[in-house]
């Protein structure tokens, strides 16, 4: 990652290493340590920052059976050295299910023959410093977990085809990481924290009905717009810097407390019926503690963020979709029935009931994952992932072998290339109302389609880069140009 702050967590090395280790986990930059054009918008979010790595004893795959010495195994190359999932500056030997590798974080490699792959951090990934020329014999590696808004990007056909294997949170890609923020089934099935009774008093005595706490307020959703018409029809105690009404007691105004999941915030946030999950990023499979935490304290999200949520709720009635209504009006008109009829409103906690989490999906996604969330018995995803190219650059190294010794009895393999459905997020849309509808000088409409936009541009130059086999990534710009005028020209 960029430099910036950060902590020491164990971790297992590769998940199935058998070696114990220490990873440096990198959180996002001071503001103050970035560009001036990126302060406001470069906030990421991201399950890393509160997952506990594990640590788990010697291990081998059942179906390894490599002998070969490390100065013959293949090497993968993480290119975000601040996400390295090992001793910094060091190199492992990995022992994965089927297969081992070397993996580092050592940039010296980039162009030995023996480099097979090399891992890139989405939210890291600039075009301008891609690791050029790229060798026909390696393969490239995204990681990303975080919000679409970190990386425009890799939601564009040009820039998310460039990778060969991806771990994202969207289910399509070859190792999905759509669950990453739900430690498991009984997180989501325990008992609800404050009882509706409790809520209903408490509703007497002047509480809203509904809670918004958010204080990263320039996002691509434009999520502030539309809970400031919903406030219009029904009272949202808002206690975050955006849209704020209400102060936040003294004792929880350190945010590591919402951070760490700290119960006397837990507590505090526990007392409201409804919680408006608003993501900073809308696109499918993206989604984040907004939508999980609620559903353990036993609070009903007002979500919008992944169009396909529904595929993943314990139960067909646990959220209330914001575009599921016509508008603000219609939702705070639901809402306040909700409010009002306790029967109607405990029908969206039943899932809490024995036997009522009824969404196959959801169970077996959470019953199958090999990585776990700060689960001590389970290797961590960034681990997972890196056996997972490991084992596959195997597995290629061998049909290109078989292949050269008897070309027509076995085929050369064909190159896994990513798509959009592993990452493709849809062009920012104003949080209420449509983009014709707003003012020439309105903020978010200067800066997030634009970004979007300017980012199709960087992931066509790139891709033009390489393929005029480029060893200069400063050229992007001239690449770009090129492309620009080409389209005025009428030539692409």
């Amino acid at each position: 990652m960029m430099a910036g702050r950060g902590r020491l967590v164990p971790c297992a090395c590769l998940g199935l290493l058998g070696l114990l280790c220490w990873v440096w986990v990198s959180f996002a930059s001071s503001p103050d340590e970035l560009p001036l054009e990126q302060r406001a918008a470069f906030q990421p979010q991201s399950a890393l920052a509160l997952m506990e790595f594990s640590s788990i004893g010697p291990y081998r795959g059942p179906g390894n059976r490599d002998l070969r010495s490390n100065k013959e195994l293949p090497i993968l190359l993480w290119w975000s050295g601040g996400l390295f999932p090992h001793f910094p500056g060091d190199s492992e030997r990995i022992d994965c299910a089927t297969s081992s590798c070397l993996v580092t974080s050592n940039r010296k490699v980039q162009l030995y023959k023996r480099t097979a792959s090399i891992i890139f951090y989405g939210t890291d990934f600039r075009a301008y410093e891609a690791p050029l020329p790229r060798l026909r014999h390696q393969t490239w590696a995204l990681f990303h977990e975080e919000s679409p808004m970190n990386n425009y990007f890799l939601s564009h056909g040009p820039g998310i085809r460039l990778f060969n294997y991806t771990a994202t949170f969207r289910r399509e890609s070859d190792y999905p990481l759509t669950l990453q923020w739900l430690p498991s089934l009984a997180y989501l099935l325990e008992p609800a924290a404050v009882s509706l009774g409790e809520k209903n008093r408490l509703r007497r005595e002047g509480l809203g009905p509904v809670l918004y706490m958010q204080s990263h307020c320039d996002v691509p959703s434009d999520r502030n717009r539309y809970v400031q018409e919903l406030m219009k029809y029904i009272q949202v105690d808002s206690y975050g810097k955006c849209l704020n009404n209400k102060p936040l007691p003294a004792r929880l105004e350190d945010t590591s407390t919402a951070t760490g999941e700290e119960d006397i915030f837990m507590k505090f946030v526990a007392r409201y019926k409804f919680h408006l999950a608003l993501e900073n990023g809308l696109c499918p499979d993206y989604m984040t503690e907004k939508l999980w935490r609620p559903l353990h304290q036993g609070c009903v999200p007002v979500y919008r963020g992944s169009p396909a949520v529904s595929d993943w709720m314990p139960s067909a009635r646990s959220v209330v979709l914001i575009d599921d209504f016509p508008s603000p009006k219609a939702l705070a008109d639901f809402l306040k029935r909700l409010d009002e009829d306790d029967e109607e409103y405990a029908k969206y906690l039943e899932f809490k009931a024995p036997g009522r989490t009824t969404n196959a999906r959801l169970v077996a996604a959470l019953e199958s994952r090999e990585w776990g969330v700060n689960d001590m018995s389970k290797p961590n995803y960034l681990n997972g992932f890196e056996c997972y190219v490991c084992d596959r650059e195997n597995a290629r190294a061998a049909a290109e072998r078989a292949h050269r010794k008897a070309p027509k009895k076995n085929p050369p393999p064909r190159p896994a290339t990513a798509n959009n459905s592993h990452m493709g997020c849809p062009l920012p849309r104003p949080g209420y109302g449509h983009a014709h509808e707003l003012p020439a000088d309105d903020g978010w409409l200067a800066v997030w389609p634009q970004d979007y936009w300017q980012s199709l541009d960087q992931a066509e130059g790139l891709q033009s880069l390489i393929r005029h086999n480029q060893s200069d990534p400063a050229l992007l710009w001239k690449h770009i140009q090129n492309l620009a005028v080409g389209r005025a020209r009428g030539q692409r």
